[in-house]
């Protein structure tokens, strides 16, 4: 490792004390040039252990820059991902929740389709139809990011170290997937299409496919890497895993009403939140 894990303790409090006040920080890589992104997933791994120790409970994870279509916007050069926590999930009723935007710094909105796992994930598997099998449920999902570096300017490994910029994870309705299931379902969530709108006008329009050409291919990214990263748990049953954005990312503002509306995917039709302070 290029540097100190005393400096991996300290960049890891330093983050989560901007969490917790909403603060924008510097960007790590910018003063730390020996930070990559195996220092930046050490810096979320200790997180994880602090988070954990204060109370939070680990309950799924997000998969960041699944969309290639908007890596030259932020610089990503691959996939990222952290973990998501009892206290950042909420589950939507009746296909709507109303969000305090209360802490974020510069939030932005994600939709996105989330899996339930009904089975732990091998390396490895890179067939959607093989990977759909360890699924319980899929559901219409929001995720809201957020930036901790300003105007969202920041190096690939200070996003790994930054939550992968997870800040909640909202879940609409979930649809149970049996294996009778998978044959058809596997093609409607890769062509499956979503239009994103604020205040009733579409800003936004995607298909399921721009998540890694398929939404079950997140899942076979996460495998991989945690394959690559003993210092974190497995996936295991139970998770929920959310699998990145099919459109661009938007800013919110509190007194916003946001809504996504999805065509193509079984039992799916969207999810509304509207935004507090």
């Amino acid at each position: 490792m290029g540097f100190h894990m005393n400096m991996v303790a300290t960049i890891a409090v330093e983050l989560l004390e901007a969490l917790d006040r909403g603060q924008i920080v510097p960007s790590i890589a910018e003063y730390e040039p020996g930070f990559g992104c195996d220092e930046g997933y050490a810096v979320a791994a200790e997180i994880v252990k602090l988070r954990r120790a204060r109370g939070e409970r680990t309950v799924g994870r997000k998969v960041g820059f699944t969309n290639r279509k908007i890596w030259a916007e932020y610089g990503a050069t691959s996939p990222i991902w952290s973990h998501v926590y009892d206290d950042t999930l909420v589950f939507a009723q009746h296909g709507a929740a109303t969000v305090s935007l209360s802490g974020s710094v510069q939030a932005r909105l994600e939709p996105e389709i989330a899996f339930s796992l009904r089975a732990p994930i091998a390396a490895d598997c890179h067939d959607p139809a093989a990977l759909l099998e360890a699924v319980e449920w899929y559901a219409p999902s929001f995720e809201i990011v957020d930036c901790h570096f300003a105007n969202w300017a920041f190096k690939p490994a200070d996003s790994a170290a930054d939550f992968s910029f997870h800040w909640r994870l909202i879940v609409g309705t979930p649809v149970a997937l049996s294996k009778d299931d998978i044959s058809q379902r596997v093609d409607e969530l890769r062509d499956c299409k979503v239009a994103l709108s604020k205040d009733g006008l579409v800003l936004g329009r995607g298909v399921g496919a721009n998540a890694l050409d398929h939404p079950a291919l997140a899942l076979a990214f996460l495998a991989d890497t945690l394959a690559r990263q003993p210092q974190f748990d497995p996936l295991a049953a139970g998770e929920i895993i959310t699998t990145g954005t099919l459109t661009a990312a938007f800013s919110i503002k509190p007194g916003e009403t946001w809504s996504s509306r999805y065509e193509g995917l079984t039992g799916v039709t969207g999810l509304a939140l509207t935004f507090t302070a």
